[in-house]
């Protein structure tokens, strides 16, 4: 793939200084990502130049989420819980992507499920296995970090990653990021300039970050924090961890735990496959 020197911006610059104010806050209370050791993995704000790009999409108090997309025909549930998506002798370019999950008051979403899936190096999908498959959730800052390939290209769509986000207790997000300067990028009746990462070369592949923003009403005051972790068992309850193979009841039905998490509102177990199978 060519060399980005310079990101392009889809979208007029908009005001975003309470967004750029809060991303700056939550680096400053983390370690620096391995992805980014040269400054913290804050999308749209690094480049080549080392100017700062204008933000996409925004979050500025109330303005649109990140767009929806096709979910497409490859998509399978029951992914592994995993931030790297990498294996032993995996041909590709490596590919880290970082960035935050937002709500609409410009607020981090902490645990907020992401789930992604995307094409090898040749342009094929794995859709017996789950290689290129996995989900994650963002930390107590909203923040997320994966560790991929760039996907390969296939007949009639530009590079892209697949991604379902969901927040506790609110309805699944599904869409696709894309890479700048890609000749597809022009002919894919699919792409949307508002979904592209920013990407540069670094640490022998490429780092690219977005954030996304989900459709969340967010009251600007502090979130309050659970106490105490109810022992797993029993009836399903929020706040309960998990493991893989813990058996609960929830409604009258018994379910399997497929991964382990910490139960939050809106995980309920017929609502989030990916974590629960009944039996």
């Amino acid at each position: 793939m060519d060399s980005e020197t310079q990101f392009p911006h889809p979208e007029r610059p908009r005001h975003v200084a309470r967004k750029t104010v809060l991303r700056a806050a939550l680096a400053a209370t983390a370690a620096i990502p391995v992805a980014l050791a040269g400054g913290p993995a804050l999308a749209r704000t690094f480049a080549a130049t080392g100017t700062s790009v204008p933000l996409t999409p925004p979050c500025d108090d109330g303005d649109d989420p990140t767009p929806e997309q096709i979910e497409g025909p490859y998509f399978k549930p029951n992914s592994p819980q995993r931030t790297s998506l990498l294996e032993p002798g995996m041909p590709g370019t490596r590919l880290t992507v970082t960035g935050y999950v937002f709500g609409r008051a410009c607020l981090p979403v902490a645990g907020a499920l992401l789930d992604f899936w995307q094409a090898d190096n040749d342009g094929a999908y794995d859709n017996t296995g789950f290689r290129l498959r996995g989900h994650q959730y963002a930390d107590s800052r909203g923040s997320f970090a994966l560790t991929t390939i760039v996907p390969g290209l296939y007949p009639g769509r530009t590079r892209h990653i697949h991604v379902k986000l969901q927040a506790p207790g609110r309805p699944v997000l599904t869409t696709q990021l894309y890479f700048p300067n890609e000749p597809r990028n022009n002919t894919d009746t699919i792409f949307d300039p508002r979904l592209l990462m920013t990407v540069r070369d670094g640490n022998g592949g490429r780092e690219a970050a977005f954030d996304f923003v989900l459709d969340v009403p967010q009251d600007p005051g502090p979130t309050p924090t659970p106490t105490g972790t109810p022992p797993a068992g029993g009836t399903w309850a929020v706040g309960t961890a998990y493991r893989a193979g813990d058996r609960v009841t929830y409604a009258g039905r018994g379910y399997v735990c497929l991964q382990a998490h910490t139960a939050q509102p809106g995980w309920e177990p017929p609502a989030v496959p990916a974590l629960w199978r009944a039996g």
